[in-house]
């Protein structure tokens, strides 16, 4: 009975910690690439955000981050909104 509850507080616990810690690991990075371009065929961040706010997104921060530009923004809707774009061509390859 000891052992059981043992692996049943082992397991509870793996599972919080993976839930907890997920969107947050997942957060930081698309943890894909988004351009297999090279930099000098990039856009600058301010391309970026206009292109962005163009498609009605009220932008607030931006950064690259590895192959990735990542804008934090609010959607049409008001719903905050981190986009990945391919610094390349801007297009938006993922939300979160």
């Amino acid at each position: 009975m000891r052992k059981t509850a043992i692996i049943a507080t082992a397991v509870l616990t793996a599972a919080i910690v993976a839930i907890a810690t997920g969107p947050a690991a997942l957060a930081g990075s698309l943890d894909r690439p988004c351009t297999a371009a090279s930099k000098d065929k990039w856009m600058s961040l301010d391309q970026l955000k206009a292109k962005v706010e163009a498609q009605g997104y009220k932008v607030g921060k931006a950064k690259m981050k590895n192959t990735c530009a990542e804008i934090y923004t609010m959607d049409p809707a008001g719903a905050r909104v981190e986009l990945f774009l391919d610094p390349a061509s801007g297009e938006i390859v993922a939300k979160m």
